[in-house]
């Protein structure tokens, strides 16, 4: 039986991202404010990763796009014609 490191790599970083979401969430709603004050908080922690999320989907998408077109010069170059 073969593993896959990467396999196993990502569903423990998706386990823990998403245990430490969920712990942050229950902090959040257990914390001793009002529930006006909590949803503010809630607001702007889910803005904020929203904001965050997009930022580094932007880089990637940046990231790929620039390694598609390096790829593409060098086929030229390779294959000119």
């Amino acid at each position: 039986m073969e593993y896959d490191d990467d396999g196993r790599l990502f569903n423990f970083v998706s386990g823990l991202i998403c245990g430490a979401a969920i712990g942050a969430g229950v902090a959040l709603l257990m914390a001793p404010e009002t529930g006006k004050k909590t949803r503010k908080r809630i607001t702007r922690a889910a803005e904020d990763l929203r904001d965050t999320a997009g930022d580094r989907w932007d880089d990637l998408a940046d990231e790929v796009r620039d390694r598609v077109e390096e790829a593409l010069q060098g086929a030229k170059k390779r294959f000119p014609g």
